[in-house]
């Protein structure tokens, strides 16, 4: 499996989070879809600003840990 860049989840979940696209990439693609779905209420695009920052400030051990 390819390694995960943290900023690069962080910077999808900031920009284009409210499609889901960060949880594409993380390789969570039933999350992924819930993230489409639920697009247009605009929840997802605050629960993505509020992952970017977790993203952002979690170590880069733990993420590789959450990753997996």
């Amino acid at each position: 499996m390819k390694k995960k860049n943290r900023i690069v989840a962080a910077l999808l979940a900031l920009f284009l989070g409210g499609l889901g696209i960060h949880k594409f990439y993380l390789g969570k693609v039933g999350m992924g879809i819930v993230y489409l779905i639920f697009c247009w209420t605009g929840i997802p695009c605050i629960i993505s600003i509020i992952e970017a920052i977790i993203y952002l400030t979690m170590s880069d051990t733990k993420f590789a840990q959450k990753c997996k």
